[in-house]
Protein backbone atom coordinates (compact mmCIF):
# COMPACT_ATOMS: atom_id res chain seq x y z
CA UNK A 1 0.00 0.00 0.00
CA UNK A 2 1.18 3.53 -0.79
CA UNK A 3 -1.08 5.31 1.71
CA UNK A 4 0.04 4.45 5.23
CA UNK A 5 -0.73 5.64 8.76
CA UNK A 6 1.81 8.24 9.88
CA UNK A 7 4.59 7.82 12.34
CA UNK A 8 7.17 5.46 10.94
CA UNK A 9 9.26 5.97 14.09
CA UNK A 10 6.45 5.03 16.51
CA UNK A 11 7.83 7.86 18.61
CA UNK A 12 6.43 8.54 22.07
CA UNK A 13 7.29 12.19 21.45
CA UNK A 14 5.22 12.43 18.26
CA UNK A 15 2.13 14.56 18.94
CA UNK A 16 0.68 14.61 15.42
CA UNK A 17 -3.07 14.14 15.10
CA UNK A 18 -3.85 10.88 13.35
CA UNK A 19 -3.19 11.15 9.63
CA UNK A 20 -1.89 9.17 6.69
CA UNK A 21 1.24 9.73 4.68
CA UNK A 22 2.12 9.29 1.03
CA UNK A 23 5.52 9.59 -0.65
CA UNK A 24 5.27 9.88 -4.45
CA UNK A 25 9.01 9.15 -4.73
CA UNK A 26 11.56 7.05 -2.86
CA UNK A 27 14.64 8.99 -1.78
CA UNK A 28 15.32 12.72 -1.84
CA UNK A 29 18.00 14.55 -3.82
CA UNK A 30 18.12 17.63 -1.61
CA UNK A 31 20.87 15.73 0.26
CA UNK A 32 20.50 17.76 3.46
CA UNK A 33 23.40 17.21 5.84
CA UNK A 34 21.06 16.75 8.82
CA UNK A 35 18.63 14.39 7.03
CA UNK A 36 17.22 11.48 9.05
CA UNK A 37 16.05 9.26 6.15
CA UNK A 38 19.55 7.84 5.63
CA UNK A 39 18.86 5.74 8.70
CA UNK A 40 16.12 3.71 7.01
CA UNK A 41 16.08 4.34 3.23
CA UNK A 42 18.91 2.72 1.22
CA UNK A 43 20.59 5.13 -1.22
CA UNK A 44 18.51 7.84 0.42
CA UNK A 45 19.86 10.72 -1.68
CA UNK A 46 19.04 9.02 -4.98
CA UNK A 47 15.47 9.60 -6.18
CA UNK A 48 13.55 6.65 -7.59
CA UNK A 49 10.06 6.34 -8.98
CA UNK A 50 7.58 3.76 -7.66
CA UNK A 51 6.24 0.93 -9.77
CA UNK A 52 2.57 1.18 -10.67
CA UNK A 53 2.10 4.14 -8.30
CA UNK A 54 -0.77 5.98 -9.97
CA UNK A 55 -3.16 3.08 -10.73
CA UNK A 56 -2.46 1.53 -7.33
CA UNK A 57 -3.01 4.86 -5.60
CA UNK A 58 -6.31 5.37 -7.38
CA UNK A 59 -7.56 2.00 -6.15
CA UNK A 60 -6.59 2.97 -2.59
CA UNK A 61 -8.25 6.38 -2.85
CA UNK A 62 -11.57 4.82 -3.87
CA UNK A 63 -11.73 3.19 -0.41
CA UNK A 64 -10.03 5.98 1.56
CA UNK A 65 -11.84 7.41 4.58
CA UNK A 66 -12.20 11.09 3.69
CA UNK A 67 -12.37 12.16 7.31
CA UNK A 68 -8.59 11.84 7.43
CA UNK A 69 -5.69 13.81 5.95
CA UNK A 70 -2.96 12.51 3.65
CA UNK A 71 0.37 14.25 4.30
CA UNK A 72 3.02 14.59 1.60
CA UNK A 73 5.79 13.99 2.40
CA UNK A 74 7.85 13.23 5.48
CA UNK A 75 10.34 10.69 4.12
CA UNK A 76 10.97 11.93 0.59
CA UNK A 77 10.21 15.44 -0.62
CA UNK A 78 7.26 15.39 -3.05
CA UNK A 79 9.14 17.86 -5.25
CA UNK A 80 12.59 16.46 -6.07
CA UNK A 81 14.40 17.97 -9.04
CA UNK A 82 13.09 15.30 -11.42
CA UNK A 83 9.49 16.28 -10.65
CA UNK A 84 9.88 19.23 -13.06
CA UNK A 85 10.22 16.67 -15.86
CA UNK A 86 8.08 13.75 -14.67
CA UNK A 87 5.17 15.52 -12.99
CA UNK A 88 4.30 12.51 -10.83
CA UNK A 89 3.36 14.58 -7.79
CA UNK A 90 1.14 16.77 -9.97
CA UNK A 91 -0.71 13.65 -11.13
CA UNK A 92 -1.06 12.51 -7.52
CA UNK A 93 -2.61 15.89 -6.67
CA UNK A 94 -5.03 15.46 -9.56
CA UNK A 95 -6.13 12.14 -8.05
CA UNK A 96 -6.57 13.71 -4.62
CA UNK A 97 -8.72 16.38 -6.22
CA UNK A 98 -10.78 13.80 -8.10
CA UNK A 99 -11.53 11.88 -4.90
CA UNK A 100 -11.91 14.99 -2.73
CA UNK A 101 -9.22 13.90 -0.27
CA UNK A 102 -7.77 16.34 2.24
CA UNK A 103 -4.04 16.97 1.91
CA UNK A 104 -1.20 18.47 3.96
CA UNK A 105 1.73 19.28 1.66
CA UNK A 106 5.25 19.94 2.94
CA UNK A 107 8.28 20.63 0.76
CA UNK A 108 11.72 22.18 0.64
CA UNK A 109 11.28 23.13 -3.02
CA UNK A 110 9.64 25.88 -5.03
CA UNK A 111 8.41 23.52 -7.76
CA UNK A 112 4.97 23.39 -6.12
CA UNK A 113 4.40 26.89 -7.56
CA UNK A 114 3.63 25.13 -10.85
CA UNK A 115 0.75 23.27 -9.16
CA UNK A 116 -0.99 26.18 -7.46
CA UNK A 117 -3.84 25.82 -9.97
CA UNK A 118 -4.63 22.33 -8.60
CA UNK A 119 -3.74 23.08 -4.98
CA UNK A 120 -6.14 26.02 -4.92
CA UNK A 121 -8.99 23.63 -5.76
CA UNK A 122 -7.98 20.99 -3.17
CA UNK A 123 -8.88 20.84 0.49
CA UNK A 124 -5.27 21.35 1.50
CA UNK A 125 -2.67 23.39 3.33
CA UNK A 126 0.81 23.98 1.89
CA UNK A 127 4.00 24.37 3.88
CA UNK A 128 7.69 24.88 3.28
CA UNK A 129 10.72 24.12 5.40
CA UNK A 130 13.22 26.96 5.77
CA UNK A 131 16.18 26.16 8.00
CA UNK A 132 17.71 29.60 7.60
CA UNK A 133 17.36 32.58 5.25
CA UNK A 134 21.14 32.93 5.16
CA UNK A 135 21.75 31.71 1.61
CA UNK A 136 25.35 30.64 2.23
CA UNK A 137 24.43 28.58 5.28
CA UNK A 138 21.43 27.07 3.52
CA UNK A 139 23.57 25.97 0.58
CA UNK A 140 25.95 24.16 2.92
CA UNK A 141 23.14 22.48 4.83
CA UNK A 142 20.85 21.70 1.87
CA UNK A 143 23.17 21.54 -1.16
CA UNK A 144 20.62 20.50 -3.78
CA UNK A 145 17.49 22.25 -2.49
CA UNK A 146 16.24 25.47 -4.11
CA UNK A 147 17.31 28.64 -2.26
CA UNK A 148 15.09 29.68 0.67
CA UNK A 149 14.10 32.91 -1.10
CA UNK A 150 12.58 30.85 -3.95
CA UNK A 151 10.58 28.69 -1.55
CA UNK A 152 9.29 31.75 0.30
CA UNK A 153 8.33 33.52 -2.93
CA UNK A 154 6.37 30.46 -4.08
CA UNK A 155 4.59 30.18 -0.73
CA UNK A 156 3.52 33.81 -0.93
CA UNK A 157 1.96 33.04 -4.32
CA UNK A 158 0.10 30.10 -2.78
CA UNK A 159 -1.29 32.34 -0.05
CA UNK A 160 -2.33 34.93 -2.64
CA UNK A 161 -4.24 32.12 -4.39
CA UNK A 162 -6.21 31.53 -1.20
CA UNK A 163 -4.38 28.42 0.00
CA UNK A 164 -3.72 28.10 3.77
CA UNK A 165 0.05 28.22 4.28
CA UNK A 166 2.42 27.26 7.06
CA UNK A 167 6.15 26.74 7.57
CA UNK A 168 8.72 24.72 9.44
CA UNK A 169 11.90 26.29 10.80
CA UNK A 170 13.73 23.05 11.19
CA UNK A 171 16.23 22.07 12.39
CA UNK A 172 17.28 24.82 14.75
CA UNK A 173 21.06 24.45 15.17
CA UNK A 174 22.70 26.30 18.06
CA UNK A 175 25.62 28.55 17.06
CA UNK A 176 24.46 28.34 13.43
CA UNK A 177 20.84 28.64 12.23
CA UNK A 178 19.64 29.78 15.66
CA UNK A 179 21.68 32.96 15.12
CA UNK A 180 19.44 33.77 12.12
CA UNK A 181 16.13 32.71 13.66
CA UNK A 182 14.58 36.17 13.92
CA UNK A 183 15.52 36.99 10.30
CA UNK A 184 14.04 33.69 9.14
CA UNK A 185 10.86 34.33 11.13
CA UNK A 186 10.56 37.83 9.69
CA UNK A 187 10.70 36.40 6.16
CA UNK A 188 7.91 33.95 7.03
CA UNK A 189 5.63 36.29 8.96
CA UNK A 190 2.83 35.91 6.39
CA UNK A 191 2.12 32.26 7.31
CA UNK A 192 -0.57 31.10 9.74
CA UNK A 193 1.43 28.46 11.63
CA UNK A 194 5.10 27.65 12.24
CA UNK A 195 6.52 24.38 13.52
CA UNK A 196 10.03 24.30 14.97
CA UNK A 197 12.37 21.48 15.89
CA UNK A 198 15.93 21.36 17.20
CA UNK A 199 18.69 19.39 15.51
CA UNK A 200 18.72 15.75 16.57
CA UNK A 201 21.79 13.58 16.05
CA UNK A 202 22.31 9.95 15.07
CA UNK A 203 25.60 8.33 13.96
CA UNK A 204 24.94 8.92 10.24
CA UNK A 205 23.95 12.55 10.83
CA UNK A 206 26.92 13.12 13.14
CA UNK A 207 29.33 11.81 10.50
CA UNK A 208 28.06 14.19 7.82
CA UNK A 209 27.94 17.14 10.21
CA UNK A 210 31.49 16.46 11.42
CA UNK A 211 32.76 16.25 7.85
CA UNK A 212 31.20 19.55 6.79
CA UNK A 213 31.19 21.51 10.06
CA UNK A 214 34.09 20.22 12.19
CA UNK A 215 34.47 23.36 14.31
CA UNK A 216 30.74 23.72 14.86
CA UNK A 217 30.45 20.09 15.94
CA UNK A 218 33.21 20.52 18.51
CA UNK A 219 30.93 23.05 20.19
CA UNK A 220 27.70 21.15 19.62
CA UNK A 221 28.44 17.56 20.53
CA UNK A 222 29.11 18.16 24.25
CA UNK A 223 25.58 19.64 24.44
CA UNK A 224 23.94 16.45 23.15
CA UNK A 225 23.61 14.54 26.41
CA UNK A 226 20.10 13.07 26.22
CA UNK A 227 19.13 10.04 24.17
CA UNK A 228 15.57 9.28 23.04
CA UNK A 229 14.59 6.49 20.67
CA UNK A 230 17.94 6.31 18.89
CA UNK A 231 18.56 10.07 18.66
CA UNK A 232 20.72 12.34 20.77
CA UNK A 233 18.94 15.53 21.86
CA UNK A 234 20.24 18.82 23.15
CA UNK A 235 20.22 18.80 26.94
CA UNK A 236 16.77 19.65 28.16
CA UNK A 237 17.41 23.06 29.75
CA UNK A 238 19.07 24.44 26.62
CA UNK A 239 16.54 22.84 24.31
CA UNK A 240 13.56 24.20 26.19
CA UNK A 241 15.14 27.65 26.45
CA UNK A 242 15.43 27.72 22.65
CA UNK A 243 11.88 26.46 22.17
CA UNK A 244 10.43 28.92 24.66
CA UNK A 245 12.13 31.86 22.96
CA UNK A 246 11.04 30.63 19.52
CA UNK A 247 7.46 30.30 20.73
CA UNK A 248 7.47 33.79 22.22
CA UNK A 249 8.81 35.34 19.01
CA UNK A 250 6.38 33.42 16.80
CA UNK A 251 3.26 34.06 18.86
CA UNK A 252 4.20 37.74 19.19
CA UNK A 253 3.62 37.96 15.43
CA UNK A 254 0.15 36.42 15.75
CA UNK A 255 1.28 33.09 14.31
CA UNK A 256 0.37 29.82 16.00
CA UNK A 257 3.24 27.66 17.26
CA UNK A 258 4.08 23.98 17.01
CA UNK A 259 7.08 21.87 17.98
CA UNK A 260 8.04 18.52 16.49
CA UNK A 261 9.08 15.55 18.66
CA UNK A 262 10.30 17.78 21.47
CA UNK A 263 8.00 16.91 24.38
CA UNK A 264 7.28 20.63 24.61
CA UNK A 265 4.12 22.46 23.41
CA UNK A 266 2.01 22.96 20.31
CA UNK A 267 -1.26 24.75 19.60
CA UNK A 268 -3.64 24.02 17.96
CA UNK A 269 -1.57 21.23 16.29
CA UNK A 270 2.11 20.50 16.00
CA UNK A 271 2.07 19.95 12.23
CA UNK A 272 -0.32 22.61 10.89
CA UNK A 273 -2.98 20.07 9.97
CA UNK A 274 -5.64 22.25 11.61
CA UNK A 275 -5.31 24.55 8.59
CA UNK A 276 -6.65 21.93 6.15
CA UNK A 277 -10.27 22.81 5.28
Amino acid sequence: MYIRPFDPWKSKLCTCPFKYTLNPYTGCDHACVYCYITGYIPKAFKVRTKDNLLPSLERELRKFDKRFIIAMSYSSDPYPTIERELGITRRVLELLKRYNVRCLLLTKSDIFERDIDILSELRCAVGITVTTVDEDKAELLEPNAPPPRNRIRALKKAKKAGIPVYARIDPIIPFYTWDDFEDTLKALDFVSHITVSTLKLRPDIKARMRAKFPDLMKRLEPLYTEKYEGYYYLKRDLRFAILQKARKLIEKRGITFGSCREGYYSYPTCDGSHLVP
